[in-house]
């Protein structure tokens, strides 16, 4: 086994939980967190920096395994004094007249146009675009994890019913095969620590030859002597006893 295990992570994932749960099993073996752009947590992977990563799809699969995780909610972050504010969730159709922000790093994938009137200028990163929609110039469609990473107090977000999701998955390589990668998998699968696949299970104790022998010897039946009776209207004859 390595010293350590390994796990990248891209922003907006928290991987702090099974850290939490790896600590709690796997004491003698410390987990280093890896965070990494979300452009890069692929090849850190292939080039062993990392023995996994949690990373969002779709990804390029090619010689790695790829748990689907869970699916993000997409939300709209917009500044607290705007009109979208008033209701609880919001769908494409509303946004058509804003004003919409799409960074480089996008990590959504957008099989129909984006909603709204798309600024031309696209910002680097989701952070630098977040910075522009608390100046007031447009929206940003994000998921909500990455929302809630780059918080701020003059600005908030509403669900977004009908857009693309964003999936996170758990990816290692194919030929990189360990008990530290399974006891992970188990891990992020939910795997409780007494699972046949997870923490083998504490042996029960042996008997000891005594409390063997007590459990299989029968029980010794006891004998009651039968009451003596009279007939049936005489009253029950005395016992003599001898002097």
């Amino acid at each position: 086994m390595t010293s350590s295990f390994r796990l990248g992570y891209v922003p907006g994932v928290t991987p702090a939980k099974w850290a939490r749960i790896w600590a709690e099993r796997l004491p003698r073996t410390p987990i280093e967190l890896i965070q990494v752009g979300t452009a890069d947590a692929v090849s850190l992977v292939h080039s062993a920096d990392a023995d996994a990563a949690l990373v969002r799809l779709p990804i390029d699969r090619t010689g790695l395994h790829a748990i689907p995780l869970y699916v993000e909610q997409t939300v709209v972050v917009v500044p607290k004094d705007h009109v979208v504010t008033a209701v609880e969730e919001v769908t494409l159709e509303d946004l058509a007249d804003e004003l919409m922000l799409h960074p480089q790093d996008d990590v959504l994938e957008w099989e129909q146009p984006l909603p709204g009137r798309v600024i031309d200028e696209r910002p680097a990163t989701t952070a630098d675009a977040i910075a522009l929609v608390a100046m007031g110039t447009g929206l940003l469609v994000v998921p909500m994890s990455l929302a809630r990473l780059h918080h701020r107090k003059d600005l908030t977000f509403r669900p977004l019913t009908d857009a693309p999701v964003s999936q996170v998955a758990l990816t290692w390589p194919e030929d990189a095969e360990s008990e530290l990668m399974e006891e992970f998998v188990g891990i992020v699968r939910g795997r409780t620590a007494n699972s046949t696949r997870g923490s083998q299970k504490a042996p029960e104790p042996k008997k000891t030859a005594a409390a063997a022998k007590k459990q299989a010897a029968p029980k010794k039946q006891q004998i009651r002597p039968n009451k003596v009776k009279g007939k049936p209207g005489q009253p029950t004859p005395k016992r003599k006893y001898k002097r």
